[in-house]
């Protein structure tokens, strides 16, 4: 079955005054895929993501989201995405019941704070303050404030960044499934295992351009055809998996 893309980007461009951040980027996000978009620091994912997502003005291209072209249809976007906020985003006198309350208000959806809770395992910290929270906490719960308007596509920027191993395991699982259910993710990260445990398909962007777009599995499989070699054998397990297996895989307070 042909795949239908929901994400469409020709030719993006994103200048700063004389800097270029964004250099005639294409690319296309497929239906119901995680989607990762890896790269440095300063390579323009971030910018590119912020066009996507209407928050910032492209110079030149053209972007479609689930149909809808930026330029015309930006607010009809906005109703289809759900973009992970930074801690900054929310009231910190508020328990994690009020703030989905809260959201629901903004989106004008109905939706009990209990059933979004559930879906990110943190119901029994629905009287708890966002502020009060473990690392891991506060990542499930702004992945279950991007799920409220019953988005097409979530963007999810460094989601496990400063997380301990299982706490990343755990989001894992919780992207997986919100994949799984139907809704497109795209993820930024730096941690390359991630992006390979996790995409369904990855693009490399580096100094505003897209140098590479694939699956993880025929990156490495491509790399390791021209006869690549890494210098250190590799075990069927690694020290994270060593450290899991260890402390436990439930669910715990990361």
């Amino acid at each position: 079955m042909l795949k239908q893309p929901i994400i469409t980007v020709k030719n993006l461009v994103k200048n700063y005054g004389s800097f270029e951040a964004v250099k005639g980027i294409s690319f296309e996000v497929y239906d119901g895929e995680i989607f990762g978009l890896l790269g440095p620091n300063g390579a323009g994912k971030t910018t590119t993501l912020e066009i996507i997502e209407t928050l910032r003005e492209k110079t030149s291209g053209e972007v479609t989201v689930d149909g809808f072209s930026i330029d015309q249809d930006a607010d009809k976007i906005k109703q289809r995405i759900g973009v992970q906020l930074q801690a900054a985003g929310y009231y910190p006198n508020l328990n994690l019941s009020e703030l989905i309350k809260l959201f629901c208000g903004l989106y004008g959806i109905d939706k009990s704070a209990t059933e979004m809770l559930d879906k990110v395992a943190l119901t029994d910290k629905a009287k708890a303050k966002y502020k009060d929270l473990s690392g891991g906490q506060k990542q499930r719960f702004s992945i279950a404030t991007t799920l409220i308007n019953n988005p097409r596509i979530i963007f999810l920027d460094e989601p496990t960044t400063g997380l301990d191993p299982q706490a990343r395991r755990n989001l894992w699982d919780l992207i997986r499934e919100i994949r799984d259910q139907g809704t497109t993710v795209v993820i930024t990260t730096h941690y390359m295992d991630e992006a390979e445990e996790l995409c369904d398909r990855v693009a490399f962007v580096d100094g505003g351009h897209i140098i590479g777009i694939d699956t993880p599995n025929s990156f490495i499989d491509q790399l390791v055809a021209s006869g690549f070699e890494r210098k250190k054998q590799v075990k069927l397990a690694n020290l994270e998996d060593v450290f899991i297996n260890l402390t436990g895989k439930e669910w715990r307070e990361g």
